[in-house]
């Protein structure tokens, strides 16, 4: 007894420490897989939807969708071997139409943000033979033609075609010219702000290449110096501030077999943006979409692509500014009807339009949002989307007749966030599932009934890790201002919170026109790495809140657009309305808070810290804007106009005119290679801050871009980060 009684006694400790939970560390979030999220890796739909093909040890399988079984190797690895027989390290894929040839992407070298040049490989699937594309250097956005004979690809400024049954290679372009002009590529605003950076596009018979031309002659050039070697060297490129030129675009149709550049109408004026263009379903007709400069006006064209006349068939206004998406406009096969999203009747919404422009009838109704159109089945007479019909935090699935009638829900019932991946048939559908704090589920799913066929990733190992550590509580809040605004807000709680105690508070906003960090998704609405550092802070004694003010998205043009022409304020009003809630709480101290956000959210927190000072103890910007002035035309000329009809604006809300007024402690961050964001708003706001005689501290990262990372980096800042937190809150 008494020999059991020891033994039992000397083991309790040891089980007991098995089972207490491990602490978060900045090195198991930054440094190590710790908390790595599964997911379906390399998964590409095939054309009739019960196959998908992805990448497995250096090999292209396809899979069964159904299953997920490997039904047969589409490329080996052993085919897949440079001309010096060393294997090919691929990047990326792209099938021809009938999947009997494949583009091999290898080493890719990022440009920008979407932008991207790399040795492309043709690889035919019956005959086993690999080609290189080009032997002229590394290409962009190479794209087989629908039929398969022919791939257009970028080079150099300029753009080009290669027949694949002679690798002939011809010029479509040849006037090309670094920071001058650019052919079939995107320059940098239309690439950052219209998120598009390949500018040439088929037509559906392959006869037409439609293409972009940027004339960027009269754009002026930022002078980004890069750090490392005896001299720094010059890194300048075409970036339009707000107020100055814009690139004049054109658009150009090529007929393949005739040698001939067709030049398409888009109007007299050539200070315009065409925010997108795509073919339709009808043979020779190419879709325009034109804005005027302030982006208040969208008009659809519809242009002949052997003539280049062309004719407006929609119109589409708002009183503030029109937004453009990818999924915004669907062409029926037939060439008689066309989907399009607005935001006409005060949220995005869906209608059917005849090829002339006149409307059939509006699909969805109701005080909620479109979020993303999912895909279009013609043949069954469907349209389907996500949206927010359950909640402005919540994205489903849903689909709507194109005939008329309620829209029926797919999936799962129940809370959370919906993004999906729908096969070109509609058939089938990949549901990435996650709720506030958790990791995805990936299941296969019915796309007629949203019936699952198969859970094909469920994240059960980083669900255990996660319960393995030391966690706190995600609440989702919802408050009325002094002004009588709800607004919608989440916060994390220590695992040992008690409410009888003081607790400080760091805020993360970020704030920008449409954006949302309040979402029931993996992240609470940021990076699940940001997540896990926020539940470190929370480990570490804090409450960590997030706050959509006024500006936000989902919740209808009137609260997103209620910023427009007055970037700054109303969102700073907001968050000190938040700050000042918090203050009320029994369990916050008000005299500890704190906040932070990167970007917009970077600028947010520079207007925070010094405009309401007297509710911030700390706070920290990372990559801020600190004067619009600084920033590119597209975006900022959206929200507010230009600085020469709009001056009080840009300069009413810029940090730089408050830098007196700051007394918290300021932690300011910003990369040296940032093509974004540029150093220079850095720059300006630490010299108004010497000017006001004011205290800072800043962290600087020689040549990083905007996302500030690469190597130990975010483990660099992140430790910085929590280090003046613990400090000064």
């Amino acid at each position: 007894m008494r020999f059991s009684f020891l033994l039992a006694a000397c083991l309790l400790p040891a089980a007991a420490q098995a089972q207490q939970k491990q602490p978060l560390t900045l090195e198991d979030i930054w440094a190590r897989p710790t908390f790595k999220t599964a997911t379906v890796p390399g998964f590409d739909w095939m054309k009739d939807g019960r196959y998908y093909a992805s990448l497995d040890a250096g090999s292209l399988v396809q899979h069964e969708a159904a299953t997920g079984r490997a039904s047969r190797t589409l490329a080996a690895a052993a085919d897949l071997k440079a001309p010096d027989g060393q294997p090919l390290a691929v990047d990326g894929t792209r099938f021809n139409a009938d999947e009997t040839k494949l583009l091999l992407a290898t080493a890719t070298e990022p440009i920008y943000r979407r932008s991207a040049r790399a040795a492309y490989y043709v690889f035919d699937t019956q005959t086993r033979r690999l080609v290189a594309l080009s032997a002229g250097g590394k290409q962009g956005y190479a794209t087989f033609s629908p039929d398969g004979r022919r791939v257009a690809f970028v080079r150099d400024n300029n753009l080009f075609v290669t027949e694949l049954a002679t690798m002939r290679e011809t010029a479509i372009t040849t006037d090309g010219a670094a920071n001058r002009l650019i052919h079939g590529s995107c320059d940098w605003v239309y690439e950052e702000e219209f998120e598009f950076a390949q500018a040439f596009f088929w037509s559906p018979d392959s006869r037409q290449l439609a293409f972009y031309s940027f004339d960027e002659s009269l754009v002026p050039e930022y002078d980004m110096q890069t750090w490392g070697g005896l001299y720094p060297k010059e890194y300048r490129f075409k970036y339009p501030k707000a107020g100055e030129k814009n690139a004049v675009v054109a658009i150009s149709s090529y007929d393949v077999a005739a040698a001939r550049t067709t030049k398409m109408n888009v109007g007299p004026e050539p200070d315009q943006y065409i925010p997108r263009v795509q073919w339709t379903a009808t043979p020779n007709l190419l879709s325009i979409r034109r804005m005027n400069r302030l982006q208040n006006k969208l008009e659809i064209l519809h242009a002949d692509a052997a003539t280049g006349q062309s004719q407006v068939v929609l119109t589409d206004t708002d009183a503030a500014y029109v937004e453009v998406h990818d999924d915004d406009l669907h062409y029926l096969p037939g060439g008689q009807q066309f989907v399009f999203a607005s935001e006409k009747d005060g949220h995005r919404h869906l209608y059917l339009h005849a090829a002339n422009g006149q409307l059939v009838r509006q699909l969805t109704k109701g005080p909620w949002e479109v979020s993303d159109v999912a895909g279009l089945d013609a043949k069954g007479g469907f349209v389907y989307y996500t949206s927010t019909e359950a909640s402005p935090l919540e994205r489903h699935f849903y689909r709507v007749k194109l005939g008329g009638g309620p829209p029926q829900r797919l999936g799962a019932a129940g809370p959370g966030t919906d993004v999906i991946n729908l096969s070109p048939d509609c058939q089938r559908y990949l549901n990435y599932h996650s709720q506030a704090g958790q990791p995805p589920v990936v299941s296969l799913r019915d796309g007629r009934t949203g019936q699952l066929l198969k859970t094909l990733e469920d994240n059960a190992k980083l669900r255990q890790t996660l319960a393995d550590h030391t966690l706190g509580t995600l609440e989702f809040i919802r408050f009325t201002t002094a002004e009588g605004t709800a607004l919608n807000g989440w916060v994390i709680k220590p695992a040992d919170f008690d409410p009888a105690k003081k607790y400080p508070v760091l805020m993360h906003v970020y704030g920008g026109p449409g954006s949302q960090t309040v979402k029931d998704d993996a992240g609470g609405g940021t990076a699940f790495t940001n997540y896990l550092w926020h539940q470190l802070l929370a480990q570490n004694g804090y409450l960590v809140v997030s706050v959509d003010g006024r500006g936000t998205g989902a919740r209808g043009a009137a609260f997103k657009k209620s910023t427009y022409a007055n970037l700054g304020k109303l969102e700073t009003q907001d968050q000190a309305a938040a700050a000042t809630y918090l203050g009320t709480l029994p369990y916050v101290d008000k005299t500890r808070i704190g906040i932070w956000g990167w970007s917009f959210g970077g600028y947010m927190t520079a207007l925070a810290i010094t405009k309401n000072a007297d509710l911030f103890k700390m706070a920290i910007s990372v990559a801020p804007v600190t004067n619009w002035r600084y920033y590119d035309s597209i975006y900022t000329e959206r929200f507010l106009k230009t600085p020469q009809q709009n001056p009080g604006g840009y300069d009413d809300n810029s940090p730089v005119q408050f830098a007196q007024q700051l007394r918290g402690k300021y932690l300011l961050v910003h990369g040296t290679g940032d093509d974004n964001v540029h150093f220079q708003n850095s720059i300006a706001w630490v010299d108004a801050l010497i000017k006001a005689d004011k205290s800072y501290q800043t962290l600087f990262y020689p040549n990083r871009n905007h996302g500030i990372y690469g190597g130990n980096t975010r483990l660099h800042l992140y430790r910085q980060m929590t280090e003046f937190v613990k400090a000064n809150l």
